[in-house]
C-alpha cells in the first residue's frame, strides 16, 4: 500500500492508463477519464492564469452530482488549491460561516442555488465566483435544451448577482487557450477541507491531506478485494460527491481503477431516479438506509435489471436488518455496511461481502487500529462497551485553525476519539451501540442540538429550547424541539417557518412541544437525556406487547 503518493499522482496515472474508459455519466452524457484529464487541466489553467489564486489557497465547490464537480475539484487540486466541499443545501448563515472560516477566495456554484451565495458573498473573503448551469458539459444542442428548460420552463434558476462573476464555460474556454502546470503537493499537505460538527460544537473544517485520502482509497480497495475489478465496474452514485464517503468511493476508488460512475443529481426524486436506472446494468450501488427504503417503495424499482449487481455499500447512518434483508431479496445483492466519519477520510471499518454480520459495521480496514476506552481513557477488553478510538493513516491532520479542538479529539499517540460508543467483538467485528454525544443523525447527516437551540433561542418569543433526536422509520431519526415560550402567541407554524429560514431542511424540527419548563441539572444545564428517556417511554407504551 503506497500511501505517500498525492491525489495528483494517482489521478495522472489513472488518466493515462484508462483514458478511453467512461468515468462519469450524468443526464445522458458521458465523460471519459481522458475527458476529465483534459477538462480539469483547462480549469486548472483558468485558476492559474486568470485569477489571483495561489497554491494553498482555498476554493469552495458548491455543486450537486453533475459533470462539473469532478472537473472543478480535480482542476483545483492540479492548481495546488485546497478544495472546500460545500453543501448546496446550506442556508445563508451556514454558507457564510463556512466561507469565512475556511478563508475561501473563490466559489464554484450551480446557478440553481446561486441566490443564497449572492446574498452573503460581500460579507466573505471570496474574490471570484464561477457560476455553472446544470448541463454545461453536455453537447451544444442538449446543453441548450436542458439549461433552457431548467431556467425558463421549470423556473429552477432564481435571480442572483455577483460583482465578480464568470460563467463556468467561459472559464473553461479561457483556460483552454493557455497551458497549465500541475502543482505537486506533499503527502502531508491539505487537499480537502471537509466541514463537520466533529464530535462537539459548531461546524469545523477537517483537514484531509493527500496521504489521508490516498490511504483511505487504498484501504477501501483492499477491503473490497476482487469485487472491484479494474475497468469493469459501473456504480450508481446517488450520494452527494461533496460528502466525503461518496467522494472517496467515486472520485478516488472508482476513478483511479478506470471505473464508471452514474451521477444522480437529485436522488430525492425517487421516480426520476428509478427512471434513470432503467436499462442500466450497474454492478455497484453506494447508498444509505433511508435511500434504500425509498427506492424499494417505488413500484418500478423491482423491475430494474439487477443481474450484474454484486456490491451494495451502506454508510452514513445505521442500516436496519429489515432494510438489508428486503434489499437482498429484491436485488439478489447483500448489503455490506461500514463505519466512518469525516475525520477519518472517512472509512474505518467494513463488512466483507463474503462474511457480512448484520448489526455490525464490520472489521477495521487494512492499516487501521481500533480500540474502546472508558471515561478515563483506559483501554477496555473485547465485548465491553466504550468510546471507539481509531488510529491509522486516514485520520485527519486536525481541525482547520482549531488546535484546541484538535487536541481534544486526537491524543498525542495519534488516537482519534470518535464520540461513538461501540463494542469490539472477539472476531474483530465492531458494533456501534450508542453515541456518546447528543448528535442526531437525520438521513445520514449530522445534526447538532447546540446549533438548533442557539438559532431557536434567538427568536424573540422563545425563552429556551432543547433539541433531541427521536426514532423515525424513514430517516433514522428526526429532530424534536422542546420550547419554553417567552410570548404565549408563539405557534408551532411560526417556529417551523423560522427554522426553515435559518437552517438546512434536514435540521428543521419535525415535532414541536411547548412546555412550562425544561428538566435541568442543579447548575442549570438542560437534561436532554431525560427528554429522550421520556420519548422512548412513549414509544414503548405505544408498541404492542
Amino acid at each position: 500500500m503506497d500511501i505517500d503518493r498525492s491525489i495528483l499522482d494517482v489521478f495522472t496515472a489513472a488518466a493515462a492508463k484508462y483514458a478511453d474508459r467512461p468515468a462519469f455519466t450524468c443526464l445522458g452524457h458521458t465523460l471519459t477519464l481522458g475527458d476529465i484529464d483534459r477538462l480539469s487541466g483547462n480549469f486548472a489553467s483558468y485558476l492559474q492564469n486568470k485569477t489571483n489564486l495561489k497554491p494553498g489557497d482555498r476554493i469552495a465547490v458548491q455543486l450537486p452530482n453533475v459533470l462539473q464537480y469532478p472537473i472543478a475539484v480535480f482542476g483545483a487540486l492540479r492548481a495546488g488549491l485546497v478544495v472546500v466541499n460545500t453543501n448546496p443545501l446550506y442556508t445563508k448563515r451556514e454558507l457564510k460561516h463556512q466561507l469565512n472560516d475556511s478563508g475561501a477566495k473563490a466559489l464554484v456554484v450551480l446557478a440553481n442555488i446561486a441566490d443564497t451565495a449572492s446574498a452573503i458573498i460581500p460579507e466573505t473573503s471570496v474574490e471570484q465566483v464561477i457560476v455553472s448551469e446544470i448541463a454545461d458539459m453536455h453537447p451544444p444542442v442538449k446543453r441548450l435544451l436542458i439549461n433552457s428548460v431548467a431556467k425558463y420552463i421549470k423556473k429552477m434558476v432564481p435571480e442572483y448577482h455577483f460583482a465578480n462573476r464568470v460563467a463556468f464555460r467561459d472559464a473553461m474556454s479561457a483556460g483552454a487557450a493557455q497551458p497549465h502546470e500541475d502543482v505537486q503537493r506533499g503527502p502531508d499537505d491539505v487537499a480537502v477541507l471537509q466541514y463537520t460538527g466533529g464530535t462537539t460544537g459548531v461546524a469545523k473544517g477537517a483537514m484531509l491531506t493527500n496521504r489521508n485520502l490516498v490511504a483511505n482509497m487504498e484501504q477501501v480497495r483492499e477491503a473490497l478485494g476482487d469485487s472491484m475489478k479494474e475497468g469493469e465496474e459501473f456504480y450508481v452514485a446517488p450520494l452527494p460527491l461533496y460528502h466525503i464517503y461518496a467522494f472517496t468511493i467515486h472520485c478516488m476508488c472508482l476513478f483511479t481503477t478506470g471505473n464508471h460512475s452514474l451521477l444522480i443529481p437529485n436522488p430525492r426524486d425517487i421516480p426520476g431516479f428509478v427512471k434513470t436506472l432503467k436499462g442500466k446494468r450497474f454492478t455497484g450501488f453506494c447508498g444509505l438506509n433511508t435511500l434504500f427504503n425509498g427506492l424499494m417503495r417505488c413500484p418500478d424499482f423491482s423491475s430494474l435489471d439487477f443481474s450484474k449487481l454484486h456490491t451494495t455499500c451502506s454508510g452514513g447512518m445505521a442500516l436496519t436488518r429489515d432494510t438489508a434483508k428486503r434489499w437482498e431479496q429484491m436485488t439478489g445483492c447483500v448489503v455490506t455496511e461500514g463505519y466512518g466519519m469525516t475525520e477519518t477520510s472517512p472509512v474505518v471499518s467494513f463488512n466483507p461481502a463474503e462474511a457480512v454480520q448484520l448489526g455490525t459495521v464490520g472489521v477495521a480496514v487494512p492499516g487501521t487500529e481500533v480500540k474502546v476506552v472508558d471515561e478515563n481513557g483506559n483501554d477496555l477488553p473485547n465485548n465491553s462497551p466504550g468510546e471507539l478510538c481509531v488510529r491509522g493513516p486516514q485520520v485527519m491532520k486536525g481541525y482547520w485553525e482549531r488546535p484546541e479542538a484538535t487536541a481534544d479529539t486526537i491524543d498525542s499517540d495519534g488516537w482519534l476519539k470518535t464520540g461513538d460508543m461501540a463494542v469490539i467483538q472477539d472476531d474483530g467485528y465492531i458494533k456501534i451501540v450508542d453515541r456518546k454525544k447528543d448528535m442526531i443523525i437525520v438521513s445520514g447527516f449530522n445534526v447538532y442540538p447546540n446549533e438548533i437551540e442557539d438559532i431557536v433561542s434567538a427568536h424573540e418569543k422563545v425563552t429556551e429550547a432543547a433539541a433531541i433526536g427521536i426514532p423515525d422509520e424513514r430517516s433514522g431519526e428526526i429532530v424534536k424541539l422542546f420550547i419554553v415560550k417567552a410570548d404565549e402567541s408563539l405557534t408551532e407554524d411560526e417556529v417551523i417557518a423560522y427554522c426553515r429560514e435559518n437552517m438546512t431542511a434536514y435540521k428543521v424540527p419535525k415535532k414541536i412541544e411547548f412546555r412550562e419548563d425544561l428538566p435541568k441539572t442543579n447548575v442549570g444545564k438542560i437534561l436532554r437525556r431525560e427528554l429522550r428517556d421520556e420519548e422512548l417511554k412513549k414509544v414503548e407504551a405505544a408498541t404492542p406487547a
